[in-house]
């Protein structure tokens, strides 16, 4: 299977001198804060170019509502970070990214305050630090109560648009990454990219250095807190370029959006948990007491199976997250934004608990990379959710993931920098971009009904509970949908997206089906208990018959806990 998987390369009917080039020494594919923080560091040594697939600010990032965890207060320790990670991270987390994280946070908080951030204080003018499940301490920052994500994007989309070494493309579509196509897969260098914009058409932008920076692949699943354009680009991108991906079995769904019957899952933040929310069932019993010491504030894969769990002894269709406690104008002030929201739908939290259930959330695994983002494949960087470098482990810790975009976007925009200076100009005319994929004789399928079709698949038997043979049913039909996706030629992102999210439900199907343990966010019902032949990750590359099998390092020192 993993043979048939990879789909198009240089799928462009079209010779590549007659595509509009433009030239930079590093590309960042993406937007959201891992790539806008890389674009900042990378400029420091050239000239940069940020591709966006829709508007600068549409992404994962802009909708984030929790917070920015990192150690701030007099009271926490970076040990204490530290040993949250590794809790949550269920023996998977690389120590050394962990402790590159914790270390660096503090300083991009800091930064960010001196680019304009604003963070919501308290009445003596110091940061206000609330805490999220499995957090033994107050160390997440935010802004505008539930908005934090709107004003990081807001703060560095400002910063990019000031420099003037950083040019913004937006609603720039990334069909595919550009290589020669002389050495063997995987050591073939990346060249740049083949782009896509409504109203310019395909054109080519060559770089020295390339980041990936374009987010997760949310979208895979029916039911998910994620923004439309989460398809998995990236991680199919640096797929058929031959890089390795790992860790694609551990899908973090969010225990808490909002359940209203033809609705949008919206996210319910996990800080309003932190703030002394409950979970209760529709008879109003507290059904996380028995499953966890921290009950709703347990890390969040025990919670969203505890709610499907329930759900299923129930056959109640959701559960209620009871915020009155709080009450209306509490409510409002802590979280403006999702009171709005809520009103829009007639619920005041104040009066009334708010239905819930679980959803897609965040894309653990990724691109497989080191602590400076480079991928294995010559001049192919990644940062942020598109990335796998062992921080997350087998569940992210909450609001991890905007201190991860900032810490390892920065590494990556350096190293990538550095790398474009080292390198001389690329052998531009060696390349070919013409496909040798002829036009497909084979039957054509409706793409609006794969999509529908492919994200239902996904959520039914590659979701939060799975066993082996619902994980090969699953990649009986993902196979069947590629056979008449993968081999035709499309001319616009619908065509590009649904081949995208094939390959990357393949991927993820294949690894869950891999590990024959439960672990973290990946449970199987068939092997419910963790392995113990010791923590293991499975590197997944191009044309492998068997993926790389990689014991996970112990810390040198053990993690003290408070």
């Amino acid at each position: 299977m993993l043979s048939t998987i990879s789909g198009r390369r240089y799928l462009i009917p079209f010779r590549s001198q007659l595509l509009p080039a433009i030239f930079t020494d590093t590309l960042v594919i993406g937007s959201g804060v891992a790539g806008l923080r890389a674009a900042l560091a990378a400029c420091e040594h050239g000239e940069v170019i940020v591709v966006a697939k829709d508007d600068l600010e549409k992404t994962n990032t802009a909708w984030a509502q929790g917070g920015i965890a990192s150690v701030l207060a007099d009271d926490d320790r970076p040990e204490d970070h530290i040993a949250d990670t590794f809790a949550a991270g269920a023996g998977l987390c690389e120590p050394s990214t962990v402790r590159a994280l914790v270390e660096e946070g503090p300083r991009e908080v800091e930064r960010l305050i001196e680019l304009g951030m604003r963070f919501d204080r308290d009445e003596g003018g110091r940061l206000s630090l609330t805490r999220e499940g499995g957090h033994g301490r107050r160390r997440i920052v935010h802004s505008d109560g539930d908005a934090t994500g709107r004003e990081l994007s807001r703060t560095l989309v400002a910063a990019c648009r000031a420099d003037p070494r950083i040019r913004l493309f937006d609603r720039c579509f990334t069909l595919d990454l550009v290589t020669p196509g002389h050495a063997p897969l995987g050591r073939d260098p990346v060249l740049g990219a083949i782009t896509h914009h409504p109203k310019y058409g395909l054109q080519l932008i060559w770089a020295r250095s390339t980041i990936l920076a374009c987010g997760g692949m949310g979208q895979l699943w029916r039911e998910t807190t994620n923004a439309r354009v989460a398809t998995g680009d990236g991680v199919a991108m640096a797929w058929r370029a031959g890089a390795a991906v790992a860790d694609l079995e551990f899908m973090q769904f969010h225990p808490t959006a909002l359940y209203v019957a033809g609705a949008a899952r919206h996210l319910i933040s996990e800080a309003v948990r932190g703030e002394g929310a409950l979970l209760v069932d529709r008879s109003g019993r507290r059904f996380m007491v028995d499953r966890h010491p921290l009950a709703e504030l347990a890390p969040r894969d025990i919670v969203s199976r505890g709610i499907v769990e329930h759900l299923a002894e129930t056959e109640d269709p959701n559960v209620f997250l009871d915020a009155r406690a709080l009450g209306t104008g509490g409510f409002a002030r802590r979280f403006p934004g999702l009171a709005a929201l809520l009103a829009g739908f007639g619920i005041d939290p104040g009066t009334a608990p708010i239905p819930v259930m679980p959803a897609a959330h965040y894309t653990i695994g990724g691109v497989w990379t080191d602590l400076d983002g480079a991928t294995g494949v010559p001049g192919l960087f990644a940062c942020g959710e598109v990335a796998c470098n062992g921080l997350h482990g087998a569940n992210r810790l909450a609001s991890n993931s905007l201190l991860e975009g900032l810490v390892f976007g920065r590494r990556a925009g350096l190293a990538a920098a550095a790398n474009a200076a080292s390198n001389p100009a690329n052998a531009r005319t060696n390349f070919r971009v013409v496909s040798d994929i002829r036009p497909s004789d084979k039957g054509e399928l409706d793409l609006v009904d794969v999509r529908s079709s492919l994200r239902s698949a996904m959520w039914r038997n590659v979701g939060i509970a799975r066993s082996g043979n619902r994980l090969a049913d699953a990649l009986d039909m993902i196979h069947f949908w590629c056979r008449y996706t993968l081999d035709k030629i499309f001319d616009d992102p619908a065509g590009w997206e649904i081949q995208n999210m094939l390959s990357c439900a393949a991927l993820v199907a294949i690894s869950a089906r891999a590990r024959e343990e439960s672990r973290g966010t990946h449970f199987r019902s068939d092997h419910p208990a963790p392995s113990s032949a010791g923590e293991i990750r499975r590197l997944f590359r191009i044309g492998e018959a068997q993926p790389d099998l990689r014991p996970v390092p112990r810390p040198e020192h053990p993690v003290e806990t408070a």
